[in-house]
């Protein structure tokens, strides 16, 4: 299929090379010209301006936007409902809260261009391995972007979960969960370098992967950065958090759902901010490994 692409930041670009290989057209805009030039060299075909996209793509146009959440993503999908046509297709990929998406969606509708939210894991190893794909919207929107989720995702990766905003509602969810994972080894890993035991904790998370009950893909990112550097000693434990996790608190505040563990790993990263921990050493590292985030160095 076509789709313009607007975003190439680390995912971004990473789902443009996905795209062509899997034979699509990828239109593709960034505010930065070195991305865009970048993004050529891989078959993509570039676009100085969102009009310049637009008039790129034949209709019905499906435009994917990886910008990050807030107001770059507002403007975007503003801007971009001056430029379609009804009948158009706006794709949000990026972290947007889902509250955002479903007036997004709404104003888009009444214009007659679909919207679809696309909650998207999978961080730097996606071009690799793939994305899990979460979509929100009407069945023709999802069977329209079918063709690339096809591509994008891992076999059974993908699915329509539910009408405008359950694709960012799901994805709040699911970062949630990775907040109280991420929080659980960390402590773990810390009990054990304080213990009297000189434990190797690659050795342990390598053993752990081996059959035990805890063994998952973060254990194995955990293998790696602790072959890297035993003690984390170039990171710094400060670990930011970019808005998933309080979202989910909110939502569960809302709902009288009980969250103890998600909250507390959320305000454990608040405490990060305040004084080196080994435990945020470990959460920094991980959110290096899988999601190529930016890590603060000692």
């Amino acid at each position: 299929m076509e789709l313009g692409l607007i975003g190439l930041g680390r995912m971004g670009a990473s789902m443009a090379q996905r795209l062509i290989g899997g034979g699509h057209r990828v239109v593709a805009y960034d505010r930065s010209p070195e991305a865009v030039r970048a993004a050529r060299q891989t078959g993509v075909v570039g676009a100085g301006s969102l009009q310049e996209l637009v008039s790129l793509l034949r209709g019905p146009r499906t435009v994917w936007v990886m910008v990050p959440a807030g107001d770059p993503t507002e403007q975007t999908i503003r801007d971009l409902a001056e430029l379609l046509q009804p009948g158009d297709l706006v794709v949000d990929g990026g972290n947007s809260n889902f509250r955002d998406s479903v007036r997004r969606g709404g104003g888009l509708e009444k214009r007659g261009i679909l919207f679809a939210d696309a909650g998207t894991s999978g961080g730097v190893w996606g071009l690799e391995k793939g994305y899990c794909l979460m979509v929100g919207g009407s069945n023709e929107a999802f069977k329209r972007i079918e063709p690339a989720l096809k591509t994008l995702a891992p076999e059974g990766g993908y699915a329509n979960v539910g009408p405008c905003g359950a694709g960012h509602f799901a994805k709040m969810v699911h970062n949630g969960i990775e907040y109280g994972m991420l929080e659980a080894y960390a402590e773990g890993f810390e009990i054990l370098r304080a213990s009297p035991y000189n434990f190797d904790l690659r050795q342990l998370a390598a053993l752990w992967n081996r059959g035990s009950v805890v063994r998952s893909w973060l254990l194995e990112l955990a293998e790696m950065a602790f072959a890297r550097d035993p003690d984390l000693s170039s990171i710094r434990g400060y670990v930011e958090d970019s808005g998933e996790g309080r979202w989910t608190v909110f939502e569960a505040i809302d709902e009288d759902v009980p969250a103890p563990a998600i909250a507390l790993s959320l305000f454990a990263r608040f405490a990060s901010r305040q004084e080196e921990s080994f435990a945020m050493k470990v959460i920094a590292a991980l959110r290096k490994e899988f999601g190529g985030h930016p890590v603060r160095t000692s």
